[in-house]
């Protein structure tokens, strides 16, 4: 019999804690579409990072994540920490966001993700790298889909203090509405490239996909795979505002408002002399100053 090439790191806590009890029937269908694969549970937060680079050391080619933004993002991180470049990753999106699965492409249904899993066709996609402060330390993590600073960062923040049962965009959209009367903007020094601007802004998104914040179209002309970053940036607009925009945002037609720019590069850094957050598909990692760049064609998605 044919060992099991195939890694399936999941976890349990995605979707308001509905994994556990959606991954019997997900298995089914793995097995279904002649999938042979290790199963494996993640048991607190940043499991899945080591679970994925014991995985690739096992001798393990592909490795599934089963879970959310956040899920994904840690099993990324444990393949390239491997420093492997033969391992490719699946995503069965059980999360409450699910930006990157939009971004890439992959579908929500599971048992047509379940069938991207047997077959040949992959996506050799860009990776982001930010670096960023935490506890007195620099600390580098790559990201898939989306990072940034500021007001987004803040709604993450105030988003985890919600009840982990509460599914959809719920927390996200709760977190967003207490973080419109209390987040005041920040000033910040923006690099690009060898372009230095001191501005006042609500938040700059660096994008590699598409989609953050459970659908909203943040950087709707971003490509997963063109070698570049998108650096929306939002910039000091009033709260009111904002709400009156959010909208557009979710469409995606937000680009053209005046207080919106859009610049597109390879490395980034932010700097404030106020305590500014930093996010990474999802998951808050801690504060500026911090700096993003892209690492090319460094992953094979099975699509």
């Amino acid at each position: 019999m044919a060992e099991p090439q195939t890694k399936v790191i999941i976890n349990p806590a995605a979707g308001a804690y509905s994994t556990r009890r959606k991954w019997p029937r997900i298995s089914q269908w793995l097995r279904k579409v002649g999938l042979l694969f290790d199963q494996v549970f993640t048991e607190e937060m940043g499991h899945a990072i080591e679970l994925a680079r014991t995985a690739v050391s096992d001798g393990y080619r592909r490795i599934v994540a089963v879970g959310g933004d956040g899920t994904v993002n840690e099993v990324v991180n444990g393949v390239l920490a491997s420093g492997s470049s033969e391992v490719a990753v699946g995503v069965i999106s059980t999360g409450t966001g699910s930006d990157f699965i939009r971004s890439i492409g992959i579908p929500r249904d599971y048992n047509s993700a379940c069938a991207c899993l047997t077959g040949q066709r992959s996506l050799q996609i860009d990776i982001g790298v930010v670096e960023y402060q935490s506890q007195g330390q620099t600390v580098r993590r790559f990201f898939v889909n989306a990072a940034g600073v500021g007001f987004d960062a803040s709604v993450v923040a105030a988003t985890e203090r919600f009840p982990k049962y509460l599914g959809g965009t719920i927390p996200y959209l709760a977190g967003l509405l207490g973080c419109l009367f209390s987040y005041q903007n920040k000033p910040v020094k923006l690099r690009l490239e060898d372009v230095v601007e001191a501005r006042r802004v609500l938040a700059v998104v660096v994008a590699n996909g598409g989609y953050l914040g459970g659908g909203m179209h943040v950087a709707p002309l971003a490509k997963i795979d063109d070698g570049l970053l998108d650096v929306v940036t939002i910039n000091d607009i009033g709260k009111f505002e904002l709400l009156k925009e959010l909208p557009r945002v979710y469409k995606g037609t937000h680009l053209s408002h005046p207080k919106v720019s859009l610049s597109r590069t390879k490395h980034i850094t932010i700097e404030s002399a106020e305590t500014v957050l930093v996010h990474a598909d999802g998951e808050l990692l801690g504060t500026c100053p911090a700096s993003f760049w892209l690492m090319p064609v460094a992953l094979n998605i099975l699509v």
